[in-house]
């Protein structure tokens, strides 16, 4: 997958156009209130993913291997979940599916989950040969659900 991760980022991309262009299938009609939570599933992604990139400032790279000279960030979406940007990416295609009535893209939106998952534990095994404080980080946060995952 590269040395800094270059596939996972292509392969992460390729996902993003796979949900965000996927037809809505079947083609049902979710309830108002089902669509209007897809609306504030994705704005609070946005929200989650873009105070992580903030939080992490001149560390922030789109490939999972950290930056030579970089800080462990623990401050800010850091104190609650591992993987802000991660998680606000999931939350927000989960959104999009849910607005757009799309019952298939809530299930690529799992495939997804699943992929972040992955790619999060090659990630960490790199923070954690970078930055020495990460394996107490890792025991007291949740990796992709605050408080829960």
């Amino acid at each position: 997958m590269g040395k800094r991760g270059e596939g996972w980022f292509v392969l992460q991309m390729v996902l993003f156009a796979v949900i965000l262009l996927t037809p809505r299938i079947p083609p049902v009609l979710l309830p108002t209130w089902a669509r209007g939570l897809g609306l504030i599933f994705l704005a609070a992604g946005g929200v989650l993913g873009t105070w992580g990139m903030i939080a992490l400032g001149r560390n922030l790279t789109p490939f999972p291997r950290p930056i030579d000279g970089g800080s462990l960030v623990t401050a800010g979406p850091y104190r609650f979940v591992r993987h802000p940007i991660y998680a606000g990416l999931i939350l927000g295609t989960l959104g999009w599916a849910l607005l757009r009535s799309n019952l298939l893209g809530v299930l690529l939106d799992v495939v997804l989950f699943l992929f972040f998952d992955l790619k999060s534990r090659r990630e960490e095994r790199w923070l954690a040969e970078s930055y020495a404080g990460y394996g107490a980080y890792r025991r007291q946060v949740r990796k992709l659900i605050p408080f829960v995952y």
